[in-house]
């Protein structure tokens, strides 16, 4: 009867306990998976955006694949009531220059990470 009493309490001592390499292995996934996501925050956080010069709301938007001019224009919230004369956008050091007709005409502008764009009055 001793024997059984031991072996039961031996037979439920296994199966609620994990082994010390177990427990490490979990903690090292555990780990990793932490490790991971917060780098995927900083890499995002450290995606550059657009900046915009001129009379508007919001100086900083964030890029996204495919952002265009006109919807950057539209999340900076451009404050002038008049169009402005012209538009300027900075791309590594480069800068090229719009018309306001262009942008009104529905000429889809792609923009990338970085560009710096100028609404001038």
């Amino acid at each position: 009867m001793k024997i059984l009493f031991i072996i039961s309490i031996l037979a439920l001592a296994a199966t609620g306990c994990i082994t010390k390499s177990s427990a490490r292995k979990q903690a090292q996934q555990a780990y990793l998976e932490g490790r991971d996501s917060v780098l995927k925050e900083q890499r995002a956080s450290q995606t550059p955006g657009i900046k915009i010069i001129g009379a508007v709301q919001n100086s900083q938007v964030p890029w996204v694949v495919g952002l265009t001019l006109a919807q950057a224009v539209a999340t900076a919230n451009y404050l002038d009531p008049k169009a402005p004369k012209q538009i300027i956008i900075t791309r590594g050091g480069e800068s090229a220059t719009l018309e306001p007709k262009d942008l009104l005409s529905g000429t889809a502008v792609p923009l990338e990470p970085g560009d710096v764009v100028e609404l001038r009055p």
